[in-house]
């Protein structure tokens, strides 16, 4: 089964979805973080902090951070959780290429290492990790059912995920407020600093259609995870779900 999101490309009909991804991440990767911040208004930093509080009880010794981007997440679990080793796997080198900058910096280069991976066809064996995380990626997945059967396929039994994802706010007037917000502020910012307009047009656009709420939880629950959590954050901007390998 398709969903909206693997239809939603940066640029045009004529390439693969993921190729269009890191072209796209390649490019913004230098301004990425301050406009992450910015357009989000702080917020995001508070969400991290929640999906990481949820996998907290569990002290995961290994995580997989898929779509890691610059690394910001996976130095977050780094300093709250002190597991033995996290992997952040993306397919943009410019965005690992801050996140390696960032974890040296921040001298975790012990605990956090970077690795190109395409995340619907992972090269870790079954029952690699503790945990699993996903923070605001998983609408870029080329494949979104391939990709969360692959992060089911690397998780330990028990082990964990914690998906991060923004997503569309339901009830009056934050409904409106964001339509407008994501319409015009968002794409206009993004054109500014990073001089890419297309990537701050797919973002709202791939918001809008990725699964959501009890979407997403039938999702996850069809490839195999139980006890699933849904949570929205910032009347209904950003999403948190959870879940284990049964």
């Amino acid at each position: 089964m398709a969903y909206g999101p693997e239809k939603i490309v940066p640029y045009n009909d004529n390439e693969q979805k993921s190729t269009q991804i890191k072209r796209m991440f390649d490019s913004i990767a230098g301004t990425y973080d301050m406009l992450n911040h910015t357009l989000s208004l702080g917020f995001d930093k508070g969400w991290r902090r929640k999906g990481i509080a949820y996998l907290k009880p569990y002290s995961p010794e290994s995580i997989l951070d898929i779509a890691t981007g610059t690394g910001d997440l996976a130095v977050s679990m780094c300093k709250t959780l002190h597991p033995k080793r996290i992997i952040g796997a993306d397919i943009s080198e410019g965005m690992m290429d801050i996140g390696r900058q960032k974890v040296s910096k921040e001298g975790l280069s012990g605990c956090i290492s970077f690795e190109w991976q395409d995340c619907t066809s992972l090269t870790y064996a079954d029952d690699s990790f503790d945990a699993v995380t996903v923070a605001f990626g998983i609408r870029n997945f080329d494949n979104i059912e391939k990709g969360i059967e692959e992060m089911h396929r690397v998780l330990k039994v028990g082990g964990h995920i914690m998906i991060l994802e923004l997503s569309t706010p339901a009830s009056f007037p934050m409904k409106q407020l964001y339509k407008l917000y994501s319409s015009t502020v968002i794409p206009f910012m993004g054109w500014f600093f990073s001089k890419e307009e297309k990537a701050y047009h797919y973002l709202p656009a791939s918001i809008k259609v990725v699964p959501q709420g009890e979407v997403m939880k039938g999702l996850l629950t069809a490839k195999g995870f139980t006890d699933i959590g849904v949570q929205t954050f910032t009347s209904g901007i950003c999403s948190l779900y959870t879940g284990k390998k049964g």
